[in-house]
């Protein structure tokens, strides 16, 4: 989908004129939703009008949200949740079960690496940690209970680059569905279907929201893998073919998990919907002349970023996400000691977690991410000690580089 596309799809106003001409979407915060007849409410409860019922289960601001999103990903169906861990969760609440086992890597952001490895234990499901970039260890470890092969398109805040062509070739072969969080690089810049992604699931936290107004998840299925396959879902599969998964997860586990997106926050997502792709293509630019920047330092001992030349994962970022791979780069120092001074001093780049605010933040993600983990699982997720992790913002690039070099 080209620019011309998204900014039409960015710019239609919502299906029905509003009472009062607002050409935006405005905020529904009412709970209930009331009907002419009992046959209409029946009809409603049954979903065979389409029209909404209460608020934890649809509502009108949030229903335009995911519609857009449906445009923008060329999926076939969206849900809107209460934050992208909620879409995780709610992803493997309706295709795990006791004995499933998922396959992905230790590289992880740190509550998905919790989840899988702690949450989701405890009710029987085990994670199998293998090295996505290497295709016969993943293909060793997918058996008859793997519901599903789990990745970052960029792992945070290890920026590696799994090939997603592979993946999927795998996934195919062993008749499981390939999920990715998608959250580091936003549509159009990277279309998941193309690359063999079959759920897609995003943090609209983080770009979407406009500049960290709200927190939120998205869920994005393609509806491209067989459910007739899966252990969970193939009964369901039967009667709805691969709609299945669209029918567990909206029909019964969003519900009854309870993990609403509020219409609040997808007013707040909406907006900045429309300036998405101006604050990511800026911010991105932005990293990359930072990050080039940052290896003339002597004082840094590495940068990494996918979209500098030498980087490992430059040809694979490059042939997946284009020119702009996201806003986020992290950089070693000499040790733990001199990221502490480096981010006690930093005046413009604030000391906080998050991605993909308007507002460049800092974090020593081993001791604040990580810092609740064991030694052990410290050392199994292989974030260095002497690490920083940088998400750009839109402020002035000269701005950037000095604060940055007054830090040090």
């Amino acid at each position: 989908m080209d620019n011309k596309e998204t900014t039409g799809i960015l710019n239609e106003s919502f299906p029905q004129k509003d009472i009062h001409g607002s050409i935006a979407m405005p905020i529904y915060s009412g709970v209930a939703f009331e009907f002419d007849t009992a046959e209409d409410m029946e009809n409603a409860f049954l979903g065979k009008s389409g029209k909404h019922t209460y608020a934890r289960i649809s509502n009108p601001t949030v229903e335009f949200l995911e519609n857009r999103i449906l445009h923008l990903s060329g999926a076939a169906h969206v849900l809107a949740v209460s934050s992208g861990m909620a879409a995780i969760s709610n992803v493997f609440m309706t295709i795990a079960y006791s004995g499933a086992n998922i396959v992905a890597s230790p590289h992880l952001f740190g509550n998905t690496f919790s989840f899988f490895l702690f949450t989701l234990k405890d009710f029987g499901v085990e994670v199998r940690f293998c090295n996505l970039l290497d295709p016969e260890d993943v293909a060793r470890n997918i058996d008859e209970n793997t519901c599903a092969v789990f990745t970052e398109i960029i792992t945070n805040p290890h920026l590696e680059v799994a090939d997603l062509k592979v993946l999927s070739q795998i996934t195919r072969e062993k008749g499981v569905p390939l999920i990715a969080d998608s959250t580091m690089v936003v549509w159009p810049h990277f279309q998941a279907e193309r690359w063999g992604v079959d759920i897609e699931v995003v943090s609209s936290t983080k770009y979407i929201s406009g500049g960290a107004t709200s927190t939120g998840g998205l869920i994005v299925d393609y509806q491209t893998y067989d459910w007739n396959r899966s252990k969970r879902l193939k009964t369901l599969a039967k009667a709805a073919g691969k709609r299945a998964f669209q029918m567990k997860l909206r029909g019964e586990i969003s519900r009854n998990l309870g993990a609403c997106m509020s219409p609040n926050t997808a007013y707040l997502q909406n907006l900045g919907l429309e300036t998405l792709s101006l604050r990511y293509e800026r911010a991105s630019s932005t990293c990359l002349q930072l990050a080039e920047f940052l290896q003339t330092l002597p004082a840094i001992q590495s940068v990494n970023y996918t979209g500098l030349k030498d980087n490992p994962f430059y040809a694979v970022s490059r042939a997946q996400f284009g020119d702009c791979p996201g806003a986020m780069l992290t950089f070693c120092l000499e040790d733990q000691a001199a990221c502490y001074a480096l981010v006690d001093r930093v005046k413009i780049i604030r000391r906080a977690t998050n991605l993909f605010d308007n507002k460049s933040l800092i974090i020593h993600p081993l001791s604040t991410i990580y810092g609740t983990l064991s030694p052990a699982y410290k050392k199994m997720v292989e974030v260095p000690d002497n690490l920083l992790r940088l998400s750009v913002g839109l402020e002035d690039l000269e701005d950037l580089k000095e604060d940055i070099v007054q830090a040090l």
